[in-house]
């Protein structure tokens, strides 16, 4: 199993790069888990035994389960990254604000185009922290929404693959 780390949330390349690991990971455990399901199934079927159907009904209890602690983790983190963006974005526009104030304060030509080239080399600067912002935020939420479904079908892969 793939652990982020502190190192992983700084570097959005990293956390995306683990997010697409956990995923096939999950794919991969998924495979096994329905081919051992379906072929359990089949095999029984109509006769049933008490185990085969507690596998059957627990195979639809865990995707509602999943599905449902997904979604909060998901919403919560939601939550959090709506209100730091929103943060993040008034401390911009209040930058902005004060560096323009300043450059319509300029005396001379020269401050007013050092000024300008200031202005421009911060906007640069923040529209780039939070493009960076934006997608460690979203690759985070992307993983505690992964977290449960990833761990149930690595577990049920592992205990049927047991069998």
């Amino acid at each position: 199993m793939i652990v982020p780390n502190a190192a992983l949330y700084a570097n959005p390349f990293l956390l995306w790069t683990n997010i697409a690991l956990r995923s096939a990971e999950m794919m991969w455990a998924s495979s096994q888990v329905i081919g051992h399901r379906t072929s359990r199934i089949l095999q029984a079927h109509p006769n049933y035994s008490v185990s085969d159907r507690r596998e059957i009904v627990l195979m639809g209890q865990e995707k509602i389960e999943a599905g449902y602690e997904s979604a909060i983790a998901m919403s919560g983190g939601l939550v959090k990254m709506t209100l730091e963006l929103g943060m993040f974005g008034f401390r911009q526009w209040f930058a902005g604000a004060t560096a323009l104030a300043s450059m319509a304060m300029s005396r001379t030509a020269s401050q007013y185009s050092g000024h300008q080239a200031k202005l421009f080399r911060e906007q640069a600067t923040r529209s780039a922290v939070a493009a960076t912002r934006l997608s460690s935020s979203v690759a985070q939420m992307a993983h505690h929404g992964l977290k449960p479904i990833h761990s149930r079908a690595t577990k049920n892969a592992r205990r049927l693959g047991k069998r």
